[in-house]
């Protein structure tokens, strides 16, 4: 079914001459358009969310259509057509004045999302308001992960959201990151602080001279820690002064955070949002986009829940491509988190099992990243 998620796009749909017949039109304000609809032929059409004049709203019905009423009292849209955006996140944030965090849509959200208890709402309206909209995020994210036409070459970086600006696991991650967007891969994170933050960091710098890199990690420096109250605030100096001209040309990136751990405000170097409420969702589906392969570098539970949801979906292939798991950090991953013998044994005699990597080194993980791109482009074309 075609979906019309602006109103533009349905302003369009109807110059061309096409039926509404089986359309969905998604959160639109169709108010004004009243002698449009009631023109059109509206067998099956799905209205999500949109708003309708009364006497309109009493016609379509009757003419076969299929309305789902807008919600009332909610700070989201669950209808919403795209992902989200830092400018729409942390509109009205004055980084002079940290404390206007809590003026920001993300901030709202969250508030509101405590208040009505959580991730255990009560109330079966927020409930449905919630899958609702996490279902529309993850219709806009199929789009976003298209770039005219063609699936883009996902690669996802892991890691712990305690990492500190200024620590040399976070410059290793931004440049990583920066290398691999550099080769046209499209970086995706878990959308938050620490590692998460570093790796599109890295993506937004990618089109820029190696030292504004080097510049703006000893701006950020001076605010390590998410807790700190200007840790935001230096993300946003930085972003001023290497503007991000051109991300479709070089840095675009997808961070994936979810309000379940609302405290970490989402990533602002990331171009685009994919925020959810339930973070289950949110984890299985970040493993599953990232078909070019997963970075792990260091963090703790989070991160090791992560290896061993991507091993599952690798160990039975579940998502139809077994993609390489790389892991930045040996005296890590064999000693702090001695996670890697472990997965090692589990893959034994599993088609998985050649594309682990344990490496300290970068350019390692990028040769590996691109000889399986090319693998799988060479299989592509002959298949």
């Amino acid at each position: 079914m075609t979906e019309l998620e602006t109103l533009a796009a349905f302003e369009q749909h109807l110059r061309d001459g096409r039926s509404l017949a089986n359309v969905i039109l998604q959160g639109l304000d169709l108010r004004a358009s009243s002698d449009a609809l009631l023109k059109a032929d509206l067998t099956g059409t799905v209205f999500l969310g949109c708003l309708l004049e009364p006497a309109t709203l009493q016609q379509v019905l009757a003419r076969g259509a299929m309305v789902f009423p807008p919600f009332t009292g909610l700070p989201y849209c669950p209808y919403r057509g795209s992902l989200y955006t830092p400018e729409e996140l942390y509109a009205g944030f004055d980084p002079t004045r940290p404390d206007t965090y809590a003026d920001t849509l993300d901030a709202r959200i969250y508030a509101h999302w405590n208040s009505r208890g959580g991730a255990h709402p009560p109330s079966l309206l927020e409930t449905l308001a919630q899958r609702l909209h996490d279902h529309a995020i993850s219709d806009a994210l199929e789009e976003a992960l298209l770039d005219q036409g063609r699936p883009r070459r996902v690669v996802a970086i892991m890691g712990g959201h305690s990492m500190l600006r200024g620590q040399e696991d976070y410059r290793s991650v931004a440049e990583l990151a920066r290398s691999l967007a550099r080769l046209g891969f499209f970086l995706v994170s878990g959308g938050g602080p620490g590692a998460m933050e570093a790796t599109h960091l890295g993506a937004w710098f990618a089109g820029r001279a190696d030292e504004d890199l080097d510049a703006a990690l000893a701006v950020l420096a001076r605010a390590p820690s998410y807790k700190d109250r200007d840790w935001l605030a230096r993300a946003f100096e930085v972003r001023a002064t290497w503007p991000l001209h051109d991300a479709a040309a070089m840095g675009d990136s997808l961070g994936i955070p979810t309000w379940l751990y609302g405290h970490e405000p989402p990533n602002p170097f990331a171009t685009r949002i994919a925020k959810y409420f339930a973070n289950s969702v949110r984890e299985e589906g970040l493993l599953t986009i990232a078909r070019g392969g997963v970075v792990y570098s260091p963090g703790s539970a989070g991160t090791v829940q992560e290896i061993f949801q991507d091993a599952c979906q690798n160990h039975y292939n579940t998502v139809g491509v077994i993609s390489p798991m790389l892991f930045l950090g040996r005296e890590f991953w064999t000693k702090t988190r001695p996670v890697y013998p472990l997965l090692e044994h589990l893959a034994r005699g599993q088609d998985y099992a050649r594309h682990l990597l344990l490496t300290d080194s970068k350019e390692d993980i990028v040769q590996a990243l691109v000889r399986f791109d090319q693998e799988r482009d060479a299989l592509a074309r002959a298949g």
